[in-house]
């Protein structure tokens, strides 16, 4: 029995209808899906955004005093211990001062040797040699008296023909002679030492009593005292120790005035400012924390082990007498800090020369934006323009294309 000719026309009507669906299904499909991406996305919020740099630093105290041996010696007592706190004026430590009065007496000597150098060379010479130089004097002028006489006696002889030429001559000659010696003598004793020479004796009289001065000055400080109220905290050396000079005997300082001496590396100098906070850490105390703020920035840069770097000095506010000099710290500069800002991960910033823009999501379509930025720090950046509070930005997407303008996209959080 022949199916009817009707029927067989609208079953293929039928087929042919489903697969024009199908194929425009597939088109459309396609259409939508051929350029879909999935992207990580994050919204703009109001946050704190804050940037800090960290590095090490030694502390040491704003006044300071250093104790050193003034000379030679030997340590007689000690009066303080290391934490000790004292009044200025208090006794920390004496010296024997024998040496130092042996070195004063031996300056004296030497002051007195130069004063009686420096005075024969003023007046031509010591007593003695003054003496001899009268006694040639009057020698020489003597013997020049004699030396006239007896020219003049010789040529009236000549005149009368008792005397030959040949014995005038000779007693033109003696008297030459005479006035010659007498000239040397006066010579001698008017300009016996040239200006070099009372130049020289100044100067050795001068380095003389320097000495002298320095002598008493170490003789003064066989007995150390503090100089302010303060904290000891060092001593070096114990009774009965022989020192020698410059060595160190006692430190002390006033411990409310502290500062740290930070050094930051050669990149990081231009985020520092004047003035911004510190955070302030020891490794020996790691419950305790101090603070402070910059009050100097490098100048310059120095060569620091194998660092380029920057010293700082870092004030430290809350000094309590447990942070203490010479210590070894680590410093933590707030560089930045922006309180509730507008602001997004910073990996979702592009730029192009000067300018700044993100992708916000329009849709499942990404859309250029261009926007202004304020603070950065390693993982945000604060927006002053082109976004509000819960626009959605894209990040990165997880594929290998790049983000553009017009991309059609999923998201991920």
């Amino acid at each position: 029995m022949h199916e009817p000719v009707t029927s067989r026309s609208s079953k293929y009507v039928l087929w042919i209808a489903l697969a024009v669906i199908t194929i425009a299904g597939f088109f459309a499909l396609h259409y939508l899906l051929r350029d879909k991406v999935s992207v990580r996305v994050a919204q703009a919020s109001d946050q704190n955004l804050l940037s800090t740099i960290s590095t090490n630093g030694k502390v040491e105290p704003v006044e300071d005093f250093e104790a050193h041996a003034p000379g030679s010696g030997t340590v007689q007592k000690i009066y303080v211990v290391e934490g000790q706190k004292v009044h200025q004026g208090d006794l920390l430590l004496t010296m024997d001062p024998g040496d130092a009065r042996a070195r004063v007496a031996q300056a004296d000597e030497q002051v007195k040797a130069a004063q009686l150098t420096l005075q024969s060379v003023q007046t031509g010479g010591t007593a003695d040699e003054q003496i001899n130089l009268t006694s040639d004097l009057s020698t020489a002028q003597s013997q020049l008296k004699q030396a006239k006489r007896d020219l003049a006696a010789t040529q009236k002889l000549q005149q009368s023909g008792a005397a030959s030429a040949d014995e005038v001559t000779t007693a033109q000659q003696r008297l030459l002679t005479a006035q010659n010696a007498l000239t040397a003598v006066q010579q001698r004793k008017s300009s016996r030492f040239t200006p070099l020479d009372h130049a020289h004796a100044e100067a050795v009289l001068a380095e003389a009593q320097a000495n002298y001065a320095a002598a008493i000055a170490n003789l003064n400080n066989v007995q150390v005292r503090a100089p302010f109220d303060g904290t000891v905290y060092s001593v070096s050396v114990n009774p009965y120790d022989y020192v020698s000079p410059g060595d160190d005997l006692v430190e002390m300082a006033d411990l409310s005035r502290l500062r740290v001496r930070a050094y930051f590396d050669e990149p990081e100098i231009g985020q520092l400012a004047d003035g911004q906070a510190v955070k302030i850490v020891w490794d020996a105390k790691p419950s305790l924390v101090w603070h402070g703020h910059i009050v100097q920035v490098p100048d310059t840069v120095i060569t620091y082990g194998t660092r380029t770097v920057g010293e700082v000095l870092i004030s430290v506010e809350d000094s309590d007498g447990q942070l203490l000099p010479n210590t070894n710290v680590t410093a933590t500069v707030t560089t930045l800090a922006r309180q509730n800002v507008l602001a997004v991960p910073r990996e979702a910033l592009h730029t192009e020369g000067s300018a700044n823009y993100v992708y916000v999501l329009n849709g499942h379509t990404l859309e250029k934006r261009a926007i202004g930025i304020g603070g950065v720090n390693l993982t945000q950046v604060e927006i002053t323009s082109g976004l509000n509070n819960g626009d959605t930005v894209a990040l990165s997407s997880t594929s290998t294309l790049p983000l553009s303008n017009g991309m059609h996209v999923d998201t991920i959080q």
